[in-house]
């Protein structure tokens, strides 16, 4: 007996034969795998809940590409609206009361406008969280990361182009890419210090 465990232990060929041989990916196994990763860092730069929202109903208003006018036209309703809630929501802003709760509320030219609670802030405060020229910019950008984020979605394509052609296609397939490098780079190079509906917040 111990001999045989003996061998069997010692056998490297035993080993190799119990482990998967590792399967190099095709082409568009590669191009699928980077569509997903592509998708899944710009969604990083939108308010969660628009994202999951978009994701978990697109593939049923679109049936799956195979669209008729009615999912036609609900599909570009939730486009449009989770588009604008990604623009609205670049304008507002949390801050913690003395419970630590999480309050929310919308950046004006004067302060931030509290939307839950009765809580107001003082006005010293409250300027801190004023509307400024790069929360429009955040906004843009917000609507042209949910576009990259839309064109990367197979379904939503398939029920508005469903039969494009060679010119329609080279474009579906640059633009989304063209359009998350730039506003990846946008992003990092100014960066936004709100936290608002949808984003995470600090500890601070």
């Amino acid at each position: 007996m111990d001999i045989n465990i003996e061998n069997q232990e010692a056998d490297p060929l035993l080993e190799r034969t119990l482990l998967p041989e590792s399967v190099e990916k095709t082409l568009i196994q590669k191009a699928i795998s980077q569509t997903f990763q592509s998708t899944a860092h710009l969604a990083n730069l939108l308010p969660t809940g628009s994202v999951l929202a978009f994701q978990v109903l697109s593939p049923i208003f679109a049936n799956q590409g195979a669209c008729d006018p009615t999912s036609r036209g609900m599909t570009a309703a939730l486009v449009a609206l989770c588009g604008l809630s990604c623009f609205l929501f670049s304008f507002t802003d949390s801050f913690k009361d003395g419970d630590g709760n999480v309050c929310y509320g919308f950046a004006t030219i004067h302060g931030l406008y509290v939307i839950d609670g009765n809580i107001s802030l003082a006005p010293e405060v409250a300027a801190k969280y004023r509307l400024r020229f790069i929360d429009f910019m955040h906004a843009f950008m917000s609507i042209m990361v949910f576009a990259a984020v839309t064109l990367f979605n197979q379904d939503v394509v398939n029920c508005f182009y469903p039969s494009p052609s060679d010119e329609i296609k080279e474009l579906l397939t640059a633009l989304p890419v063209g359009l998350g490098v730039v506003c990846s780079m946008l992003f990092v190079v100014f960066p936004t210090q709100r936290h608002g509906i949808g984003f995470p917040v600090t500890t601070n």
